[in-house]
């Protein structure tokens, strides 16, 4: 059995050596802006390596299996990001993070994908199969619902005494729609609500081929990463502060924009590599899978886990990222909902995607 490249070979290595530099700076006083980007490149570089051992485990399940661990544990470290930023107090950073990762897929990674796509595209028409679009904007819609009906800042809930108990109500409600979501898909890939697997091609084989580690191997390769996405995030978090001091960047803004793109690159590398190689099925699967998951999984997850940390999350947001969230939804029904997207319509979304990102930095 083939194992991993030289390539793959040398970047996790690299990726070790930035997560030891990371871990020496959080013990020694240094600089808060070297601090942050060692922290950054380091949890970049772990989340490379859980999607790398995600595939390579999910090749001995089969396709299906694949989808759901990608779709799930590929934001790993952006769960332990959000969850020691909880337990450091910092609220706002976390539901900005949470916030940003959906408006990160939904508009610029969705966006740079149209564009990307639409250029190799015939006739400069990119066109996908529109069930999982659609999905998504269901699920997106169920969440926007769920938040509307539990920020105080609306009115709907008087006084705001009961924010918590309904939006830990509201995330169980979710978890189960996101689980009928997802079951018909580990039932063979046949649901009524999709042909395929979430990230597969119609025809397609597994989405990244025959795994090329042993199963024990890419278990034990999943876990470490993992392990050490843990500690990462929370030297990430420890550095998160001094370094929007230093750099008078506002928390909104880090939350949005910093923490949502960091923990997403390596989706939206994939993800732009395939348009570019007019996977465009597999391309907008990778992407709509991602903010269906945030939106019906990691959000709701993250309510209910926050209960045993120092703060808590709940759907309660301020007005401004709940019409984002609305205003995002609609957008993403219009461009993707018909299942073909031209350049502009990419570049709409990009650049929704800046206004909402200058507002923050703004905040």
């Amino acid at each position: 059995m083939a194992r991993i490249t030289r390539l793959e070979g040398t970047l996790m290595v690299a990726v070790a050596a930035a997560c030891a530099l990371a871990g020496l700076a959080d013990q020694q006083p240094w600089a808060p802006v070297p601090r942050f980007a060692i922290a950054t490149l380091a949890l970049i570089g772990l989340a490379w390596i859980v999607t790398f051992a995600t595939e390579q485990v999910g090749g001995h399940l089969g396709a299906a299996v694949t989808g759901v661990l990608q779709a799930t544990l590929a934001n790993l470290p952006e769960l332990f990001v959000i969850v020691f930023a909880l337990n450091a107090g910092e609220v706002l950073v976390a539901q900005t993070a949470i916030v940003g990762s959906l408006l990160a897929n939904a508009l610029l990674l969705l966006g740079i994908v149209i564009v990307v796509g639409a250029r190799r595209a015939p006739g400069g028409v990119m066109r996908f199969s529109k069930r999982l679009p659609n999905d998504t904007v269901t699920l997106l819609l169920a969440l926007v619902f769920a938040i509307v009906f539990t920020s105080p800042a609306l009115g709907l809930t008087p006084g705001g005494g009961h924010t918590q108990t309904i939006s830990v109500i509201a995330a169980a409600l979710l978890l189960g729609v996101y689980a009928a979501w997802l079951l018909p898909y580990l039932r063979g890939g046949n649901g009524t609500h999709g042909e395929r697997p979430p990230g597969r091609e119609p025809g397609a084989a597994a989405p990244h081929g025959v795994a090329r580690l042993t199963l024990p191997a890419a278990m034990l390769l999943l876990i470490v990463s993992g392990v050490g996405s843990a500690f990462v995030s929370e030297w990430f978090v420890a550095a998160l502060r001094p370094a929007i001091t230093v750099l008078h960047i506002s928390k909104p803004f880090a939350g949005l924009v910093i923490v949502a793109i960091a923990g997403n690159a390596v989706e939206h590398a994939a993800s732009v590599v395939l348009a570019a190689r007019g996977s465009y099925d597999l391309a907008i699967s990778v992407v709509k899978s991602s903010v269906a998951q945030i939106a019906g999984f990691l959000y709701p997850v993250l309510v209910i886990v926050s209960l045993a940390l120092a703060a808590q999350l709940t759907f309660a947001l301020a007005p401004v990222y709940i019409g984002a969230l609305a205003l995002m939804s609609i957008v993403v029904w219009q461009v993707s909902g018909d299942g073909e997207a031209s350049a502009f319509e990419g570049w709409a979304l990009i650049a929704l995607y800046v206004i909402v990102a200058v507002v923050a930095a703004y905040q």
